[in-house]
């Protein structure tokens, strides 16, 4: 078996690849990367040149971003079913889903967060448009199933709920009780409570 190991901190967004981690319940290495200090050492950069965390490294493949890593986990787990096989018509929904959590979204609440300024006159050239667009999309489709592609849990609920409890976390976002619902829904998964204690225990 090819040797897994997570670069990670607990205070980024390697708690959602460590989350999928618990998911596919392959076991795991992890590399705590400290700011200012190893993150940007030589070896490190090797690894990811950003300087940022997470990576993951299985066996010799070296991924990078949230998303990227999830994605790469389910295909390379497919026995967990945390993304539509091939042939499945919601394959297409979980990578629309998938990304549009890593792009659109992210950068929706990132711009809220930041104070930039995203008003119906520039929306039109963000590629996130206004966030009010977002989130209406994301409770658009959540009213049809409990899970983003469905009625079956996949890395792309990982990623998306994740992006949602850490907005609502922060108070970048006010949820209405659809997003709540499906938030309390995905965390409270075993595998996410799994994860959650190991990093917070990483923490102290």
């Amino acid at each position: 078996m090819k040797t897994l190991t997570l670069y990670t901190n607990p205070q980024s967004r390697g708690r959602i690849v460590r989350w999928m981690l618990e998911e596919i319940g392959a076991p795991y290495e992890i590399e705590v990367m400290e700011y200012g200090k190893n993150i940007k050492s030589p070896e490190y950069l090797a690894i990811n040149p950003m300087g940022k965390v997470p990576a993951i490294k299985h066996g010799e493949q070296v991924v990078t971003e949230v998303a990227a890593i999830c994605a790469y986990l389910a295909d390379q787990f497919p026995d967990e079913h945390l993304a539509p096989a091939r042939h499945e018509a919601q394959r297409g929904d979980y990578y629309r889903w998938l990304f549009f959590a890593a792009g659109p979204l992210e950068m929706a609440l990132t711009a809220k967060s930041n104070q930039w300024n995203v008003d119906a006159e520039n929306a039109i050239s963000v590629g996130c448009g206004l966030i009010e667009d977002s989130i209406n999309t994301i409770e658009g489709a959540l009213k049809q199933s409990p899970y983003i592609c469905g009625d079956n849990f996949t890395a792309a609920d990982v990623v998306l709920s994740s992006t949602l409890y850490w907005a609502v976390f922060m108070k970048n976002l006010e949820p209405s009780q659809v997003l709540t619902d499906y938030i309390n829904r995905c965390q409270s998964r075993p595998a996410a409570v799994r994860a959650s204690e190991l990093d917070d225990a990483l923490m102290q």
